[in-house]
């Protein structure tokens, strides 16, 4: 494949205000509009790739650091990811948008979907995530424990980092010389700073989620579920019950991947997430 990629210069940033905080975007391009949103303790950066060919291909594309992580603010107290999503999107003057989302950023996607259906146009959702479905995955269970325990240690921050590489970077099936060395450390350095910016803010309110597991019927949007051989048991759990209850969603397994499919399986990826995007009416 082709991207339908064509140089693009007309970048806009900023940030948007919301309840205790604010939000920072990048937007670029013409057209119908794509959000893209990143996984938990990353950045908007981990969509780089998919960003540049996506502007080029007559959409216009939004991305931004989700509270608590990146560029944006802090966590103050309680506060609501798809509610924060909306106001981005209200500020933009973007009526409705399809959400392009890994991991927690699908989980977001989610509970957006339901809780404001009418501002999501379609969802496409990587190694997705999903408010009101707890881990049991044993492999996961560990780490996150051990993340825990990092916490407030004098070498927390490195230990808490490394245990969210091994889950969401490795994966269960390999070990961390198993992995590109460079997808790994750009993994590392954008969770490394997003905890060490955002530190203060680990505990200090709790996302408001809609418990999306229970209600995932209500979604009637075009639906596509990526996720990779080499994930969590939990994630292939989620893909599979988001596309037995969202009318028409399609599954598609990325071979050689772990959790980071848009970075691991690139091609394939955009291949898909293309051929999707393209079939939705303009």
């Amino acid at each position: 494949m082709t991207h339908p990629y064509s140089a693009w210069t007309e970048l806009d940033n900023g940030t948007v205000p919301v309840r205790d905080g604010e939000l920072f975007y990048e937007t670029a391009g013409e057209g119908p509009a794509v959000v893209l949103l990143h996984g938990g303790v990353l950045d908007q950066r981990m969509w780089d790739e998919q960003f540049s060919w996506l502007v080029g291909s007559g959409h216009r594309v939004i991305r931004y650091d989700s509270r608590g992580h990146g560029l944006s603010s802090t966590v103050a107290g309680d506060w609501a990811n798809h509610d924060d999503l909306c106001a981005l999107l209200d500020a933009l003057d973007v009526p409705s948008a399809v959400l392009v989302g890994l991991s927690h950023g699908a989980r977001v996607a989610l509970d957006t979907a339901v809780a404001h259906p009418e501002r999501v146009g379609a969802l496409a959702l990587a190694s997705p995530g999903i408010s009101g479905r707890a881990f049991t995955d044993p492999f996961i269970l560990e780490h996150i424990g051990a993340q825990v325990a990092a916490i407030g240690a004098p070498d927390g921050m490195e230990r808490y980092v490394e245990h969210f590489l091994r889950m969401w970077v490795d994966g269960p099936h390999r070990g961390p010389s198993d992995v590109h060395p460079g997808l790994r450390e750009r993994m590392r350095a954008s969770a490394a700073a997003t905890v060490e910016v955002h530190a203060d803010g680990m505990g200090a309110g709790m996302p408001v989620e809609v418990g999306a597991a229970g209600r995932l019927s209500e979604i009637r949007v075009p639906t596509i579920v990526f996720d990779g051989d080499l994930d969590s048991t939990d994630i292939a759990a989620n893909a599979h019950a988001i596309t037995l209850a969202v009318p028409g969603a399609r599954r598609i397994r990325i071979p050689a991947a772990a959790h980071m499919v848009n970075l691991e399986n690139t091609v394939l990826f955009d291949r898909e997430l293309w051929a999707f995007l393209s079939a939705l009416p303009r």
